[in-house]
């Protein structure tokens, strides 16, 4: 089973990649997680972001691997807890069958697509850059619930005292 994490935009600053990697280097041999920045479509004055969308969203199927289970991350999606993606990522890890996550770029995902499930991280609208950190950091974490780690623990206790 892998997890392919699927973003639009190639271009992201040092702080996300450092973020992204920080995360993905805690991760253990048995869960790989593969990140791949597809780009943009080419946006230009009098643009037409439902084309650009539909240009991307091509991109995104194209990268997905056959017969994986394809999660679209927005806004409008089912929010989960960190417990409740432990339980996903229990699934995942025993189902044998890839993942694709797909992070859309600065003017959403194509309504076209069909995911299989549609994830919020949370009702706010984020810049596509922090989803990216966010979700390496979630997926982490789910990880490290469903393999007994404590790391979510102590992020509890931290959020308690702040």
């Amino acid at each position: 089973m892998r997890l392919w994490i699927l973003a639009l935009g190639t271009r992201m600053p040092g702080w996300v990649e450092a973020g992204v990697s920080e995360y993905a280097a805690r991760m253990p041999p048995h869960f790989q997680v593969q990140w791949r920045s597809l780009p943009l479509a080419r946006r230009g004055r009098g643009g037409d972001p439902a084309r650009w969308r539909r240009e991307e969203g091509e991109r995104l199927l194209a990268a997905t691997p056959a017969g994986a289970e394809r999660v679209a991350m927005e806004v409008t999606g089912r929010a989960l807890s960190s417990e409740a993606l432990a339980q996903r990522v229990d699934g995942w890890l025993g189902g044998g069958r890839d993942v694709a996550l797909w992070i859309g770029g600065p003017d959403g995902l194509d309504p076209a697509l069909r995911p299989d499930w549609r994830w919020s991280l949370s009702p706010l609208t984020m810049a596509h850059p922090v989803v990216r950190v966010v979700v390496a950091e979630q997926i982490y974490r789910a990880w490290s619930i469903q393999a007994g780690l404590p790391y979510h623990r102590a992020g509890e206790e931290h959020q308690h005292h702040a």
